[in-house]
Order: C-alpha cells, then sequence, then structure tokens
C-alpha cells in the first residue's frame, strides 16, 4: 500500500508486494494465468459471460502505470501530478500501480495466456501521483483526483491511505457529486491500526480482505467503516517491463473492487453510483456474525449476484433496473464513452419518465449500518 508525504499523515501503498522486489519473468506469462486463483474463486468466466467492463474508464492515481503486454491496449494517456515520470502516467518505476491497474483491467493474450484483470475491456486512466518509495502527498492525491473527474473517470481506484488535508477532502467530494464512484483500501497491518482515510470518507467504498480460504486476512485492518471484502492474500498482477508480481493486501483486494464497479457500470450505464454501491454490499456474502459486522463489513463481493440479482433501490431518488434490463437505450445512443455523470444522469432520468412500469419507483428507506442487507448465499 503506498502512503502520502505530508505535515499530517502520509498517504501509503496499502499492499506489499511479496517478496519485495521480486518478480516472476516475462516468460511465465504462461503461467501466471493459473496462480490468479481469485479469479477462480469470484467466478469470472461465468461473470465475464455477463459483463467485462466495456465503455468504462477507471481512474489509477498510483505509481503510474507501465504498458505492459497484458494491459497496454486498455490504458489511455494519463497524467503525473508529480515530477519524475513521463508526462501521460505511463510509466512505473515502483510495480504498484501498475499491480493495481492489471488487476483492473487486463486484458490477457490468446490462449488464456498472460494476467487478467476483472474488468478486460474496462479502460484504465493512469495517473503518477506516488514516487517509487511509496512515499507521497495527500495533495497530489487529490490533483490526481481532480484529473480524474476533469476527464469523465467512471470509477476512482484508490489503494493508499492518506492524511485527510482540506484539498483531498474537496476533491473526493467534487467527484462523488460528478457521480463517480469512489473505492479506497481501508489499510493494512502491521503499519495501520484501524481503517484509514479516504476509506472513512462518506459515500467512498471502504475495502478490506480475506484470504486464501475465504476467512478475514490477517493483514486488512477492521472496523466499523468497512463496506465490503474481496480477496487480498497472494494475488498475482501485471508489474513493469512485462514482469509478473504477487501482492498481499488491501491494495489488491481494493482494485479488485473497482473492477467490479466497472462491471456494473458497463451492464447498468444508468445507475447512480450509490446505487453501484448498494448492488455490491446488498449481494456480498454474509460472513462472520449475521448482518454487517467490522470484519467483513456487508460480505464478500459476490461478482454474479451484483450483476444478474434484482436488488431494490436505495430510496425514491434513484431507480435500480431489473437484473435482465441491460442498458438504457439513452446510453447507448452516445457514440464513444458515454461522458460519465452527464449520460448516466440523463438515462436514469428516462427510466424514471417511463415509470408506468413499477420497479422504477419502489421506495426503500436507506439502510441503517446495522441493517442487514438482502443478500445471495451459497
Amino acid at each position: 500500500m503506498r502512503r502520502l508525504r505530508a505535515s499530517i499523515p502520509k498517504l501509503a501503498l496499502v499492499a506489499t508486494l511479496l517478496p519485495a522486489g521480486s518478480f516472476v519473468a516475462p516468460s511465465d506469462a504462461d503461467l501466471v494465468r493459473g496462480d490468479q486463483r481469485h479469479l477462480a474463486f469470484l467466478r469470472i468466466q461465468q461473470v465475464h459471460s455477463v459483463s467485462q467492463g466495456a465503455r468504462v474508464v477507471v481512474a489509477v492515481p498510483d505509481t503510474g502505470v507501465d504498458p505492459h503486454p497484458d494491459l497496454r491496449e486498455n490504458l489511455l494517456g494519463g497524467t503525473d501530478v508529480i515530477p519524475g515520470g513521463s508526462g501521460d502516467g505511463r510509466q512505473d518505476r515502483d510495480s504498484h500501480g501498475t499491480s493495481m491497474a492489471g488487476l483492473i483491467a487486463a486484458h490477457g493474450r490468446p490462449n488464456n495466456r498472460g494476467a487478467l484483470g476483472i474488468a478486460p475491456k474496462a479502460e484504465i486512466l493512469p495517473i503518477l501521483d506516488t514516487p517509487p518509495d511509496g512515499q507521497g502527498d495527500p495533495d497530489a492525491l487529490a490533483a490526481g483526483i481532480e484529473f480524474a473527474v476533469a476527464r469523465g473517470a467512471d470509477v476512482i481506484s484508490i489503494s493508499a491511505v492518506a492524511g485527510a488535508s482540506v484539498r483531498l477532502q474537496q476533491a473526493l467530494k467534487v467527484a462523488q457529486d460528478a457521480n463517480i464512484v469512489v473505492v479506497a483500501a481501508a489499510g493494512s497491518r502491521p503499519t495501520d491500526a484501524s481503517v484509514r482515510y479516504p476509506a472513512t470518507e462518506k459515500g467512498v467504498i471502504a475495502v478490506g480482505g480475506i484470504d486464501r480460504a475465504g476467512r478475514h486476512a490477517a493483514v486488512s485492518v477492521t472496523g466499523p467503516e468497512v463496506d465490503v471484502v474481496a480477496p487480498a492474500v497472494d494475488i498475482y498482477s501485471t508489474s513493469y517491463d512485462g514482469k509478473y508480481s504477487k501482492g498481499t493486501g488491501t491494495s489488491s483486494a481494493t482494485a479488485i473492487v473497482a473492477g467490479a464497479a466497472a462491471l456494473i457500470r458497463s451492464k447498468y450505464p444508468y445507475l447512480p453510483a450509490q446505487e453501484v454501491a448498494h448492488r455490491l454490499t446488498a449481494t456480498a456474502i454474509d460472513k462472520g456474525p449475521p448482518g454487517r459486522d467490522d470484519e467483513y463489513g456487508y460480505g464478500v463481493i459476490d461478482l454474479v449476484a451484483a450483476l444478474t440479482a434484482d436488488v431494490p433501490p436505495l430510496g425514491f431518488e434513484s431507480a435500480s433496473a431489473p437484473a435482465g434490463g441491460g442498458p438504457t437505450a439513452t446510453a447507448r445512443a452516445q457514440p464513444g464513452h458515454d461522458d460519465g455523470a452527464a449520460v448516466r444522469g440523463l438515462a436514469t432520468l428516462g427510466v424514471i419518465v417511463a415509470a408506468g412500469v413499477g420497479w422504477a419507483l419502489l421506495v426503500r428507506r436507506r439502510r441503517r449500518g446495522d441493517d442487514p442487507p438482502p443478500r445471495i448465499s451459497r
């Protein structure tokens, strides 16, 4: 996990590449897919028959993103908000940013070779906001978020913890006002003892981790702010210079959840950001004590259920489509990228106007933190 430098608590990376500085050789493109055990756990083959994240842009403010062969087709031109990069975010001397981007959107190679991301048709907007030592500045993260908003990102994936600087708090508010899904790492032990900012910010999806057996990962912090959990131990992904990395920490879990948000935004482009988050929590698999708890939040993400379950909306202010509804004509009529919040807002309005169908006007009170959400169990 990366950490940021400031007079207030630093922004820091929340995953460790294990073993430190050790990478798999490029020739192991033949083997890495088999090492990506989290894909089978998440039933990715079934998931990708429903959605692959097309037309969704995920911003990755991190150490930059190297144009890895398994990822480069999905890599947009981004920016560097600190000195020392290539100027467009497409350079990484640390590996962390490339690893996170690969978990989200790596497309792999033919014949099941190379690394595969959760949303392999999503596009990555790379933002270099942290130097190779993993110690950055919260205001640099804020600048990266501001850039993502300006470029119309649909999802922002923050695999870092930071001090709550005024500019960072304002940037997160602007992102949420722009209808962007913001996902952030809860924090990783032993460096972090509790859920850290920006995962503690209202409206941000706070992500904890589980181990290879599906239990709470020892590396993952706990707390009332945790929303969902995802695989976080021995997670293989892309690295710089065509190599591969293995990481452990809530950074990896965060990137996986960001990929999940991209899948949902692709299938349901009219859903407001809060409904995307609701779909993730409402379909999560309950673990630990019944209902929300401090280790698992609302549970382990279930990508199949998040894409296919009938999920009642949070309230009258937003509409949640039936699982088989597919994208609206309004959203699909736009050329190229749907320009983020504007198109989704218009499409949502169209759904509500057409509300002779009852599902669009279902009213449901906002769930309290101690209310168990509807669940898909297995």
